[in-house]
């Protein structure tokens, strides 16, 4: 009887692989090459031209990135503007808050920068070849404590001992991870984002203002740059009739204060970007399962009401990175991953139910609501500064762990 032939010799796992290629993906793989495991991501798209238009940095973020050495890069971009604060369409103020105050009682501002911004400086800090574009991947297996996990790439299946699922909100390993979880669910607002590069002069009035069911909002960024967006209550996949999405903003905020009707008539239509939001308003049993860990929208998409979606995938990918064992100590990743969902879960699903309330502020359409919420806001916004700034302070008081760099 011939003897059996001896079966092929198994690859070795990648120590980590990331699927997806926005700022979460990116700042994982940043974290987790700081703590000295190589890394590679998977892009499913051609190149990493930023879908979005501006995005804030809160204190809490920022602490993170100036742990991944980016931190300085995003500062240097910051347009300093005395106050921020919220108006009605009117133009009548109901609160101001200033910007000063904020980094005086957090240690850092909120800066807004262009999502392309955060981008580059996530990439440049990589090594070259870390992120490869155009190269879709998919989880095949979880892997467990005994097995690595399997991805299934371009150039075939991949054992990998640690995943990294950062593939948005639509989370394909998500769903494979947890296939009775009902998934995310339409918030009831759409938005509009775009970027002026060269308005007339810089705005004198920013911040949002707020309407029956709608909000605007106008920040500036560097090099002369003003980033507008807005949310309306309408019905999910509803768009402008004609395909016109920048007619339909001059239509609903042609008639708000100034200086938003001029805002959006300078803007190019082309560069107006339509996205409803969709949420994770029920949160997963966990963040990770076998050799994957879920990371930013794909583990708790939230509304943009308080400006956290981005701060808190970059959060995740330097808990992740912390939570990792030394590569030389010759323990598994697998045994880190209930840690990091311990540290994630709870935080970001209070982040999420906190947007969502907001959201139910800004979704009110009555006359009588409307007088009642401002009103309320209008006197919340007499107190001192002190005071509605504590408000944000579990939020923003968040400090990130340690990451021992250990890239030599």
């Amino acid at each position: 009887m011939p003897s059996a032939s001896p079966s092929a010799p198994q690859p070795a796992a990648h120590p980590a692989l990331v699927l997806g290629g926005g700022i979460g993906g990116l700042a994982a793989a940043l974290a987790l090459h700081r703590r000295g495991i190589p890394v590679t991501v998977h892009e499913r798209a051609a190149s990493l031209e930023p879908v979005g238009a501006g995005l804030a940095l809160a204190p809490n973020a920022l602490r993170a990135l100036d742990l991944l050495g980016v931190g300085a890069r995003l500062r240097a971009l910051a347009v300093r503007h005395p106050a921020v604060g919220l108006r009605r369409p009117s133009g009548r103020w109901l609160a101001r808050t200033d910007t000063d105050a904020v980094q005086r009682h957090f240690g850092d501002p909120v800066l807004a920068v262009a999502r392309a911004e955060l981008i580059a400086a996530l990439v440049d800090a990589l090594p070259p070849g870390t992120v490869r574009t155009g190269s879709p991947a998919a989880l095949a297996d979880p892997g467990d404590a005994a097995t690595p996990a399997l991805v299934e790439t371009v150039d075939g299946p991949v054992p990998a001992s640690l995943v990294v699922a950062a593939d948005g909100i639509r989370s394909a390993a998500r769903s494979d991870l947890f296939p009775r979880h009902p998934g995310p669910r339409y918030s009831g607002f759409t938005t509009w984002r775009t970027v002026i590069d060269s308005p007339d002069r810089p705005p004198a009035a920013v911040g949002e203002i707020w309407g029956r069911g709608a909000l605007a909002g106008i920040v500036p960024l560097a090099a002369g740059r003003v980033y507008v967006y807005a949310a309306a209550l309408a019905p999910a996949g509803q768009r402008a009739a004609d395909g016109d999405e920048h007619a339909e903003l001059l239509r609903r905020y042609g008639s708000w204060c100034a200086p938003l009707p001029e805002l959006l008539s300078r803007t190019d239509a082309s560069r107006v970007l339509r996205h409803d939001v969709w949420e994770l308003t029920d949160p997963l049993p966990a963040f990770h399962r076998g050799r994957v860990a879920l990371l930013g929208d794909a583990a708790h998409a939230m509304s943009p009401f308080q400006g956290q979606g981005a701060c808190q995938a970059i959060e995740d990918a330097v808990v992740l990175a912390a939570a990792m064992p030394p590569r030389r100590s010759g323990s598994d990743p697998v045994s880190a991953l209930p840690g990091y969902s311990a540290a994630r879960l709870p935080r970001t699903s209070r982040i999420v139910a906190g947007s969502r309330s907001i959201s139910r502020l800004v979704a009110v359409r009555s006359g009588p609501g409307t007088l009642l919420r401002d009103t309320a806001l209008a006197l919340a916004g007499r107190l001192p500064d002190r005071f509605l700034l504590d408000r944000s302070a579990p939020t923003y008081t968040w400090q990130p762990p340690t990451i021992p760099d250990r890239r030599n």
